[in-house]
């Protein structure tokens, strides 16, 4: 399956998903009046949302440099995770809010009955299915929208087990069980909001983790001919990898001898990191 057709097919394939599941919550939710139901209806709903986001964030970030974006339009995957933070956190209000004024009432009875059941169980093994998919794709394709939307729904099976158990519990008539519950996905939601929006922002600022940097080093001290370097940057935008080195060669060596070494770097760094844009400059060493 050529690249790009395998990116957008796991992004429409989680869009699909999203429908399906946000239909199936409401009908439910409002059929037995669950809150835990209903806050997870409204999760899906953004979660629909974001996956529409992603799926166009991988098909324009796929566009190659042109006069307008030098670097090519990877930096719009990272857009896309940033803005599925922000979507996350919007859900955390309404069920927070919801959730603490039935809290403030003593719980709310409500109806759990098959279809309760069926809704969560039937959300688990879709979540962990597109999952699985999207995450797959994510480290093929080295996409952060895909593996964004990975993660987000990784953390829908827990907060969906949270709603299970508030409805085995509402069952025996602790309907306190359900907003608790409500409260415990508004918490997971939270946490996985942070740590998407920490990592799209340190993205799009330019951040690079010590480790990669340490990666690229290593690589570039490791090919043969490289006296010394320095002046290494890396940076990343979206499934793209940008790295800058100054090498020192032997000052013996001809125009195309350090040309080789130079061109044997770039390839030891393509082969660890897969797509990238290098720029190595060769200086003579005098040591």
């Amino acid at each position: 399956m050529p690249k790009r057709s395998g990116k957008k097919q796991a992004a429409l394939l989680s869009v699909i998903a999203a429908v399906f599941l946000t239909a199936f919550k409401v009908v439910v939710g409002v059929s037995t009046g669950s809150l835990g139901i209903l806050s997870e209806a409204l999760h899906s709903t953004l979660d629909l949302v974001a996956a529409l986001i992603t799926w166009f964030a991988v098909r324009i970030s796929d566009k190659p440099a042109d006069k307008d974006h030098n670097f090519g339009h990877g930096k719009v995957e990272n857009l896309s995770a940033l803005f599925e933070t922000l979507l996350l956190f919007a859900t955390c209000f309404w069920i927070v809010y919801e959730a603490s004024c039935r809290l403030a009432a003593g719980g709310v009875g409500i109806e759990v009955g098959f279809w309760s059941y069926a809704v969560v169980v039937v959300s688990i093994i879709v979540d962990a299915n597109r999952s699985r998919v999207l995450m797959k794709a994510a480290k093929k394709y080295k996409s952060e929208a895909l593996e964004a939307d990975a993660l987000h729904f990784s953390t829908d099976i827990w907060s969906s087990v949270v709603v299970l158990a508030g409805l085995v519990l509402s069952s025996f008539e602790i309907y306190v069980a359900d907003s608790i519950a409500a409260l415990c996905v508004a918490f997971v939601v939270m946490f996985v909001s942070y740590r998407l929006g920490k990592r799209s922002i340190f993205a799009l600022i330019d951040g690079v983790s010590a480790h990669t940097r340490s990666e690229v080093c290593e690589i570039i001290e490791s090919v043969e001919g490289v006296k010394r370097f320095h002046s290494v940057r890396v940076r990343s935008a979206g499934p793209e990898t940008f790295v800058e080195a100054n090498i020192h060669v032997s000052a013996n060596l001809s125009i195309v001898e350090a040309h080789d070494i130079s061109t044997h770097v770039e390839n030891a760094l393509r082969k660890r990191f897969g797509k990238c844009i290098i720029n190595v400059h060769i200086e003579p060493d005098s040591h």
